[in-house]
């Protein structure tokens, strides 16, 4: 049987093109995403027996343990899981609203936490014969330079990131290796449709000179699922072009 993946948030950017990437290289993926039509789309676009698509809202622990039980059960073990579902709303946090903030954490760190309690079990089982069992966060560079109507948002990539650190140790006994990935501005739906009628703005180009693509991240995501880092657990890597190590001031 080829290694198991469960990617969440795979109906779009990082998530969808980390789906691409796996399923290329043998891997049976299934995807889960909230939005069916999101979903429809990705299926089309694998065009792959080995994609199974699953409408599930990562924010129901019900749904969650449900979704989760079900692909474990069915495959007898998980690989690996790509948390890559989440939400971005902005707005000054004095004025920010209750529903906001709450989606926000709902979606990025209660989510992506259920996605990982549920998936651990199955990952354990896998380890224990031997196999690959990872799980790969999407953190993102707001956790470690964080910006001004992005408040909400950072700090639940920050929470991501002590999630991977705390949940990399205390996995370290099974074999799991847990780590997050911290993404400067990519090239996804969810940068692309933000809101910057108030003072946030995308970081823009790195000082490499753009901006990451999808596959940029997923380069390292694929790292991380391989041989080649098996002493690496409990980190956040960031992935942003040098975004984060040093101010580049206006011109």
């Amino acid at each position: 049987m080829s290694n198991i993946a469960v990617v969440t948030g795979v109906a779009s950017g990082i998530g969808k093109e980390a789906a691409h990437d796996l399923v290329a290289r043998d891997w049976t993926v299934f995807g889960l995403d909230i939005a069916q039509d999101g979903l429809d789309k990705t299926t089309t676009a694998l065009a792959s027996e080995r994609f199974h698509p699953v409408v599930c809202d990562i924010r129901s622990a019900e749904a969650v343990q449900n979704k989760m039980a079900e692909i474990g059960n069915r495959t007898g073990k998980i690989n690996a899981l790509i948390a890559s579902a989440g939400v971005i709303r902005l707005g000054a946090l004095s004025e920010m609203s209750v529903e906001d903030f709450d989606l926000i954490f709902d979606v990025n760190v209660r989510g992506l936490w259920l996605s990982a309690r549920e998936t651990i079990p199955f990952l354990r089982a896998a380890a224990k014969d031997g196999e690959l069992a990872r799980i790969v966060m999407l953190s993102s560079v707001s956790a470690l330079r964080p910006k001004i109507e992005g408040g909400a948002y950072g700090a639940s990539k920050i929470a991501v990131s002590q999630l991977a650190r705390v949940m990399g140790v205390e996995c370290a006994k099974d074999g799991i290796l847990v780590n997050a990935v911290a993404p400067g501005t990519v090239d996804t739906p969810m940068v692309q449709n933000a809101d910057t009628s108030g003072n946030w703005r995308p970081s823009g180009p790195s000082p490499i000179g753009r901006i990451a693509e999808p596959k940029d991240i997923v380069r390292v995501i694929r790292f991380l699922l391989s041989e080649d880092s098996a002493y690496i657990t409990g980190t956040t890597i960031p992935v942003d072009g040098g975004t984060h190590a040093a101010f580049v001031p206006p011109k």
